[in-house]
């Protein structure tokens, strides 16, 4: 009965907010689509239109297939329906093709596949722990975490204006991330090898489930001051993870090694030619880094030190994706972000590895493996940022310091996302749906843990205030001006720079958090 009560007064406001939001979507219909829209368009008609064997070498469009099979399976069974909306979006040599038919079915195709995403926040809600249970439902940690996920605005202007696939995907990655609290751990590796074998940029975080799986699966006791009991190791457990991870890779991966294409698909997957930053920097250390080779190479031409003729003329913010050589500072290889991804991530491993907390130890260290990888990874793109928010929404509903780091990280990172949707009509939805989103994130939190001190301090309430008139800079002066024409970058820039600032000091914070959190620290719940 207890457990009937509790799934009735879960779906009594889960059913209203997953019907408000996805009303939303569907409003959102008509709005802007990037050219990732025109991508998946084309991932249809090579999937359809193609053998296997030609997927990964197709070229006859800029925007090549570049996700993992998994992927090109899901647009080739897509392709399946939309040969009834409309043939012609099936046509590789249809550039750019965009009828209202082709429009209605690919944003349509996002909004049902995102039952999936629902699926996983009504599991992961399941998992909060509920000792501040409070007698008003939206007081309740369960519905703030179902509000914070299924509203999230970063997700809904980048799959629902801007046009992705990420809800059905980080759907796969809350419900693999719910089945670890459940202490589902086969369940949870499978879903995970498929998540990767769907969107390869959820390597970010392999780490965390590697290190945990070995640790807290692997070995199935610890002594009695939570070292590792080696003798606990069971080598069956050990198998039957490696199993379930090499037949998901092999079924993925399998007829492209039989037919000897694996290093085309592998090249796809990884073109490193792309450069160190994508053509709209990602807020993260390496926009800091070009920043003050930017302003140290102009010193050093003002100073006669450097000719500026003999300077790199390829713009690290021209819009085209390309590799760049640094002025003054060392350039950066892709071995050199590998090595700084590595560093980054390490000590949120090894605390997994010899402090093991449990299913919220393995959420941190996720979350930190995330923020390294985004922090110092090569060619990251500005939304990946969101691979470490969504999951930071656990422990946000879970712990006042954690709820603190959210706030600032989703509405620094959500921020960022602003300058990808540039078009005038699309502005007062961007600044809208923002700022509903940070209202009552801020309000939800600030209420649920109100007997415990407040969520952000003096200085972090004054730069996430700055980023009100960043925004009316960037967005209404700064294009009236005469710069306008001479530096179109500028606004970039500084939005990449000022968010820089605000994810590189939540990734800090968030680091000494969990570094200097007690073992004793109480955990979600696992049911």
């Amino acid at each position: 009965m207890a457990a009937l009560s509790e799934r009735s007064w879960s779906w009594s406001w889960m059913v209203p907010l997953v019907f408000g939001v996805t009303l939303l979507k569907c409003l959102l219909i008509p709005a802007y689509h990037s050219t990732d829209f025109e991508v998946h368009r084309n991932w249809l008609a090579i999937t359809h239109s193609l053998p296997i064997s030609k997927w990964y070498y197709e070229a006859t469009s800029q925007w090549t297939l570049d996700y993992p099979p998994f992927f090109a399976w899901f647009e080739y069974l897509l392709s399946l329906i939309a040969q009834y909306f409309d043939k012609e979006m099936l046509v590789i040599q249809n550039l750019n093709y965009a009828s209202d038919a082709t429009i209605l079915f690919q944003r349509l195709s996002v909004i049902i596949m995102d039952i999936v995403f629902i699926y996983g926040v009504l599991e992961c809600c399941k998992c909060v722990n509920r000792r501040q249970e409070s007698k008003e439902i939206m007081e309740r940690p369960a519905f703030i975490l179902a509000v914070l996920l299924l509203w999230n605005f970063g997700l809904l202007i980048v799959d629902h204006i801007h046009f992705q696939y990420n809800g059905f995907l980080f759907g796969v990655m809350l419900l693999s991330i719910a089945r670890m609290f459940q202490e589902r751990h086969l369940e949870s590796a499978l879903l995970f090898a498929i998540l990767m074998n769907f969107k390869h940029i959820f390597l970010y975080v392999a780490p965390a489930y590697g290190i945990y799986l070995l640790r807290s699966y692997c070995f199935t006791e610890n002594k009695l001051g939570g070292s590792i009991q080696w003798k606990s190791f069971s080598c069956s457990r050990l198998f039957a993870l490696g199993f379930i991870v090499f037949s998901v890779f092999a079924i993925s991966f399998g007829p492209f090694i039989s037919m000897g294409q694996l290093s085309q698909v592998l090249a796809r997957l990884f073109p490193f030619k792309r450069g160190l930053c994508h053509a709209y920097w990602a807020p993260n250390f390496w926009a800091l880094y070009n920043v003050v080779d930017k302003v140290l190479s102009v010193i050093d031409v003002k100073l006669q030190l450097l000719d500026s003729a003999k300077l790199s003329k390829a713009s690290m913010t021209g819009g085209l994706v390309q590799e760049f050589q640094h002025a003054v500072l060392p350039s950066v290889s892709p071995f050199t972000t590998l090595v700084c991804t590595l560093l980054s991530i390490m000590p949120a491993v090894l605390q997994l590895w010899l402090r093991p907390r449990g299913p919220r130890g393995f959420l941190q260290c996720l979350i930190l493996c995330a923020l390294g990888s985004f922090m110092f990874g090569w060619h990251v793109h500005e939304k990946a940022i969101l691979i470490a928010i969504l999951p930071l929404s656990l422990l946000a509903v879970e712990n006042r310091k954690d709820a603190g780091t959210y706030f600032i990280l989703a509405t620094t990172g959500h921020f960022s996302l602003f300058p990808l949707l540039f078009t005038g009509p699309e502005i007062p939805i961007k600044i809208g749906l923002m700022l509903l989103f940070t209202v009552y994130s801020f309000s939800a939190l600030r209420a649920l843990f109100r007997k415990e001190g407040s969520l952000v301090n003096l200085p972090e309430s004054i730069y996430l205030s700055a980023l009100v008139p960043l925004q009316v800079i960037c967005e209404i002066i700064y294009p009236l001006t005469a710069w306008q024409q001479r530096f179109p970058f500028v606004p970039l820039l500084l939005i990449s720079v000022y968010c820089s600032l605000g994810v590189t000091y939540s990734w800090i914070k968030l680091y000494i958090s969990v570094l200097m959190e007690p073992r004793s620290d109480r955990k979600m719940k696992a049911q």
